[in-house]
């Protein structure tokens, strides 16, 4: 068994990883505009607005009384229809990735005076996507307790169903291998044993589109979810500046100077962070025992309408994260002061240029830098150990789509580069109290290229269906070809606006570079394991669901199954505290799920849930990576295997610019360790409370965990060690906004 020092380590796990994915951050709008008898209407002015910024778009109807409006940004928007001689119509709605929101706008002949506004219920309109997502703000960001701090990840948990962190690792839909975009270009990194610090922070998204499985051909090979990030972008600043600042216990802070500026053809926006704490990675006892972290970043955005056909957008960021690893009480005796310090930076490019009204290209070349670097103390025994390694990627992603009034078809490529740089430096005594002393490097390379083709055709307006193709190849310490079909259906009952939704696809995962050779090899097989080249994860999902608007509510209830091939997890070399990726296999995930989200109630407030009842299972032998991992005969439990997931909590607006939040978060326990059962349920609350104060201030007080409920939250020995729930956080954060 390995010692309690050991198995701390299991912090510098991965907390999300990105992948290969070619995906966008706009979507279309398209409509008619028809009189009361159902005639066209021709030269009707047609306006899509933001509600959250200044961002717009106009144009005419034509002959057909038809209009479109390419390549919109992810967000809410309004459209309102204007037309001489009839009432002004006005429509709010959602627009998502990749999917066209089609509106229907009867006009209605009415006096002069009289103006006739037309309701649509936000996240009703688009009823073509087999996929189910949640789409969160900026402003629901800042209000959720504890979801703006720099490593904070509620801005998921609280409102993506089965989403949940242990060991200090994301973990949705039974996996832990996910994909981020940051304005729809990839951010890959296929390191999932190393890395804990965030990519960006939160208080720099405008909206995070979160999509669960059931993807089309377009999007990438990683089954458990995607985080589709648009920055903020300056359209929501008028020259304007943000400060940002905050302290609390743990003498914990989170500070950042943001500010953008726009015109009707340019928008910029930039932000320089700096966090740290006394409390950082999850603890293995209930103290507090050497677990500092600090960190700081820079992010910008750059957007530039050249013309009404080319369309530019820059988006970069840099960040520079440090950890200690927390210790137990005898490791903290022992002077044991291992820590990890990160680094990440990429640049994201492009060019969007709309060829015709039907025709629109994308092209976005990106590079992403990423170190991660383990440093074992002087007094590490029996052994010390080093672990540094960095990863280059630089590749493109083009996008050719064709919408027309019954298809939107699209065609693709995705591809990137990848060197990796990796020292080990092992000394001390091994298992058999041998004496090791070892330092070896290595510089291992490898590409991807993926093309796609697909289809989402709608034959008739309640029905729409879609279709693809993904080929994959990969090459790397092997060579891997994939070829991974898509189909999908959505059916809108009439009047009911009831939506019923299936899809069936397979994926392909491309395998982690990492690997043992030399004389780190030898020293596994030192230690009575060795090291099978990594295969990509192969999975099969298939998933239906019904979403039912009642009243204004948003409610979306789904069954998934994932079959997994080659299941990607980790595993600690021998008592080296340097972790290696491994699979599994096969693992089978299923599960229900539930979201509800409110309206406006009484004009205050709104209400959220997120739920779901899952089964995470793997079953035989590792397959590649390290070998001294031996599973039970037959289906056994996954770490991170929890039953019931639920979260839930609401927004209150108070008068005089206040307001008031709070979430509910259980949990039916995790895995408990290697035994069959399950540690015991847990509940914890968070709140916050905010008071505007004349035109620019703004105060809000946070607390997380407010009942400092300090429960076991993991004890799987063999992925990560053993975790306690982070403790009660209480901080008063100040915002301060001014123009220059």
């Amino acid at each position: 068994m390995k010692s309690i020092r050991t198995m701390s380590c299991g912090v510098l796990l991965l907390f999300c990883c990105a992948v290969t994915v070619s995906a966008s951050v706009f979507g279309d709008v398209s409509g008619t505009v028809v009189d009361p008898q159902q005639r066209p209407v021709v030269a009707a002015k047609v306006s899509l607005l933001s509600r959250t910024s200044s961002f717009s778009r106009t144009t005419d109807t034509d002959g057909d009384g038809a209009f479109s409006f390419r390549a919109v940004p992810i967000g809410e928007y309004t459209v309102t229809v204007e037309s001489s001689g009839f009432s002004k119509s006005t429509l709010a709605l959602i627009v998502l990735s990749d999917r066209t929101t089609a509106l229907s706008v009867q006009m209605k002949i009415a006096p002069v005076s009289q103006q006739v506004e037309v309701r649509t219920t936000p996240g009703q309109v688009d009823s073509g996507s087999a996929t189910p997502g949640t789409l969160v703000s900026r402003k629901q960001i800042a209000q959720t307790p504890g979801a703006s701090r720099t490593n904070s990840l509620a801005m998921i948990t609280d409102y993506v169903p089965g989403a949940m962190v242990t060991h200090n690792q994301l973990h949705i839909r039974g996996g832990h291998q996910v994909t981020w975009l940051v304005d729809g270009v990839p951010v890959p990194n296929t390191n999932i044993a190393d890395t804990v610090g965030p990519q960006f922070d939160p208080k720099d998204i405008d909206y995070l589109e979160v999509q669960r499985g059931s993807y089309t051909a377009e999007y990438g090979d990683r089954t458990y979810a995607m985080f589709n990030v648009v920055p903020r972008s300056g359209f929501e600043r008028d020259r304007e500046a943000e400060l940002l600042v905050s302290y609390g216990n743990f003498n914990q802070t989170n500070d950042q100077l943001s500010f953008g500026d726009h015109t009707k053809r340019f928008a910029y926006y930039a932000s320089v962070s700096g966090n740290r704490s006394d409390y950082g990675l999850e603890t293995p006892v209930r103290q507090l025992l050497h677990d500092q972290s600090n960190g700081f970043g820079g992010f910008a955005s750059l957007i530039f309408n050249a013309n009404p056909k080319d369309h530019f957008r820059l988006v970069t960021a840099v960040r520079r994260d440090f950890f200690q690893v927390p210790n137990d009480q005898d490791a903290q005796d022992a002077g044991i002061r291992d820590v990890e310090r990160e680094r990440d930076a990429f640049i994201n490019f492009s060019w969007v240029r709309t060829i015709n009204t039907k025709l629109l290209l994308t092209v976005s070349p990106f590079y992403h830098y990423n170190r991660a670097a383990f440093a074992g103390g002087p007094n590490d025994a029996p052994v010390l150990a080093r672990d540094e390694r960095s990863s280059q990627y630089g590749g493109a992603q083009i996008v050719l789509s064709a919408l027309t009034r019954q298809h939107n078809a699209k065609a693709g490529f995705y591809g990137f580069r990848q060197r990796d740089s990796a020292f080990f430096s092992l000394q001390g005594l091994d298992v058999n109290a041998n004496p090791v002393n070892l330092q070896q490097r290595e510089n291992p390379n490898g590409n991807l290229a993926a093309f796609f083709v697909e289809d989402q055709y709608k034959p008739v307006s309640w029905l729409t269906l879609s279709g693809g193709l993904r080929f994959t190849r990969f090459h790397g310490s092997l060579t891997e070809n994939a070829t991974s079909p898509r189909a999908g259906l959505a059916i809108r009952i009439p009047r009911a606006n009831i939506i019923l939704h299936g899809f069936y696809g397979r994926f392909y995962q491309a395998p982690p570079l990492s690997t043992l050779a030399g004389p780190l090899l030898q020293f596994a097989l030192s230690q009575g394991v060795d090291f099978i080249p990594l295969r990509g994860e192969r999975d099969e999902e298939y998933q239906f669901g019904v979403t039912l608007p009642i009243k204004g509510w948003d409610i979306d209830a789904g069954y998934f199954h994932t079959a997994a091939k080659n299941f990607f997890d980790h595993d600690a070399l021998g008592n080296s505290s340097i972790f290696f990726p491994l699979t599994i296999e096969r693992a089978r995930i299923r599960a229900f799920e539930l979201t509800a989200r409110s309206p406006q109630l009484f004009k205050r407030g709104q209400f959220y849930l997120a739920y779901s009842h899952q089964h995470a299972q793997g079953q035989g032998v590792v397959t590649g990576g390290l070998t001294d991992f031996s599973p039970p005969k037959g289906l056994f439990f996954l770490d991170h295997d929890q039953r019931n997931t639920l979260s839930t909590g609401f927004t209150i607006n108070l008068p005089s610019r206040s307001y008031v939040s709070g979430n509910v978060r259980y949990g039916s326990g995790f895995l408990d360790g290697h035994r069959l059962g399950h540690l015991p349920s847990h509940t914890t609350f968070d709140v916050s409370f905010g008071k505007g104060f004349g035109e620019y201030w703004l105060v809000a007080l946070q607390t997380v965990n407010l009942t400092n409920r300090r429960f076991l939250l993991d004890s799987a020995n063999t992925f990560g060690g053993t975790h306690f729930a982070e403790p009660r956080q209480i901080y008063v954060e100040m915002r301060y906004r001014f123009h220059y």
